[in-house]
């Protein structure tokens, strides 16, 4: 791949699993709206390729995105409680922004990350707690509807409809994932929750990388491991983009646990 890919919130926490992992798969640029650190960015990747800017800057997001065949897109206001005017300018003003950018540029991919907040409703069911129980047979595939859990969940079911709306109309590809609960090096302790929808730094990286080099129309998939217990299908991820989950929240063992090599 000759042209490069924007990394938008290369700062954050899965920028940083995608970058430590794939540091040198890609030619990079990365945007965040602070400073990134020598120890956030990755070997190779030249200074005039990291951009400061905010996400809802116009002239600034098409500079950043011009000449890149695909754009991973992080950016936003992570909180789970964040507050509306925070939400409606950083999560979906920002991403309409980086969409509009995107076909104005003649991006051919975009990776937008979702949250499992997105569809978090859905756990307030009858289903609870059996939905976290390696034998229960119930998964949510990315065909249902969005059942936002908070705002920050509006925020991710809004930028997965402008996805929708942006590869029905100008022949951009778009993946939404639906990330679960990313740590690194091991899944949470004493969470039932959080097992279930685990997702390694490893395989983060992984599924990413897979968004930017798999053929696809207009897809949701969720992003977590290949856990034992879990209520979030993986089928199409594995199916459409190639994902191949190494790891699995069954197999720490409370004292040490080495995400899975590929």
């Amino acid at each position: 791949m000759d042209e490069p890919v924007l990394l938008t919130g290369a700062g954050g926490r899965v920028g940083q699993a995608i970058l430590r992992h794939l540091g040198e798969t890609f030619e990079w640029r990365l945007l965040d709206r602070e400073p990134l650190s020598s120890a956030k960015l990755p070997a190779g990747v030249d200074t005039d390729d990291v951009f400061i800017a905010d996400v809802t800057d116009d002239a600034a997001v098409r500079n950043v995105v011009d000449g890149c065949r695909a754009v991973i897109h992080l950016a936003g206001d992570p909180r789970p409680e964040a507050p509306w005017d925070s939400v409606l300018q950083n999560n979906i003003d920002g991403t309409q922004t980086m969409f509009e950018a995107a076909v104005e540029t003649g991006v051919e991919k975009f990776a937008f990350a979702s949250s499992n907040h997105a569809v978090g409703a859905y756990e307030t069911d009858t289903r609870t707690p059996e939905l976290y129980r390696p034998d229960d047979e119930f998964r949510l595939d990315g065909t249902e509807l969005p059942r936002p859990s908070n705002l920050y969940g509006v925020s991710k079911a809004t930028g997965e409809v402008l996805g929708r709306y942006y590869h029905d109309h100008h022949d951009l590809s778009v993946v939404n994932v639906r990330i679960g609960n990313l740590t690194e090096g091991h899944p949470p302790i004493d969470y039932e929750r959080g097992q279930a929808m685990w997702l390694s730094y490893p395989d983060c990286a992984h599924l990413f990388e897979r968004c930017v080099l798999a053929e696809y129309d207009y897809e949701i998939v969720y992003g977590i491991s290949d856990n034992d217990r879990k209520y979030y299908s993986i089928d199409r991820a594995k199916e459409v983009l190639g994902y191949d989950p190494q790891d699995n929240s069954a197999e720490w063992n409370g004292d040490e646990h080495i995400d899975g090599e590929r």
